[in-house]
């Protein structure tokens, strides 16, 4: 028996990188996983054809979660499909360096869209069906050391996800009464696409390896372990709470 039997997990964001990391560690715990993309189909479904050779269940349903109606249609979809929602993994995220003075409407709407409203949209979604059948859920958030550290040149990003922790640091009062809890995972320089580009320029990576105490980048299925636990029933009394888990990242570098 897994951790996670007869639950349902839905994760955004997940053809790749920490999406993927942890779309493969709940369903590995016998969730059944639904795998949202936004663009990238193949790879979504190289996602499900792994959890389905290890003999899980998946659903790969395509929304871009700043789009409202996409974002509720993301949350119905995997009703209709499974009757139920136990776990809302908001991952989906991008981010768009620019200095400040350079930042557009456009840049900052699309960062603001994925990153913070579409968490918010989603959850509150999941939350409404978790609530309709009486469910003890989960909302777990895939926020970053950003949403406490600043990162000049990141700035909408950063917004959004300072965002985020107040947006779990609320709801999870409102939502207590419900049984449902709502945690943040802040994880620091994580090895995935996103972060390509600084492991190809070796100075850039040595910089980064030299802020962090533990001298290495985490892997996508560490985030994905941590979420587990926020997700199974050893953290049923944890809530409002964010998890950094950045190698010791934000002690060396003057965050909280």
């Amino acid at each position: 028996m897994g951790q996670l039997d007869q639950k349902v997990a839905v994760v955004t964001g997940a053809d790749s990188g920490i999406g993927r990391g942890i779309a493969l560690e709940l369903a590995s715990a016998g969730a059944t996983v639904v795998i949202n993309y936004a663009h990238a189909k193949d790879k979504a479904e190289e996602v499900r054809q792994q959890i389905e050779q290890k003999s899980g269940k998946a659903l790969v349903v395509q929304a871009d979660v700043s789009q409202y109606q996409q974002a509720i249609g993301l949350i119905q979809q995997a009703v209709e499909h499974f009757d139920r929602i136990d776990i809302m993994v908001n991952n989906a995220g991008m981010e768009i360096h620019s200095p400040f003075l350079d930042v557009t409407e456009e840049q900052f709407d699309r960062v603001m869209g994925v990153d913070l409203k579409g968490s918010f949209f989603c959850a509150q979604a999941a939350a409404r069906e978790m609530i309709k059948r009486k469910i003890a859920g989960r909302i777990i958030n895939i926020s970053s050391v950003h949403e406490d550290l600043p990162m000049p040149e990141n700035v909408p990003y950063c917004c959004a996800k300072g965002g985020m922790r107040m947006l779990m640091r609320t709801i999870c009062l409102e939502l207590a009464q419900h049984n449902i809890t709502v945690n943040n995972i802040g994880p620091g320089a994580i090895d995935t696409p996103i972060d390509a580009d600084v492991k190809a320029d070796p100075k850039k990576y040595q910089a980064l390896l030299d802020e962090i105490p533990l001298h290495r980048m985490g892997q996508p299925e560490e985030i994905g372990k941590l979420a587990l636990y926020l997700a199974s029933d050893a953290a049923a009394y944890v809530t409002g709470s964010t998890f950094f888990i950045d190698g010791g990242l934000m002690r060396n570098t003057g965050g909280l």
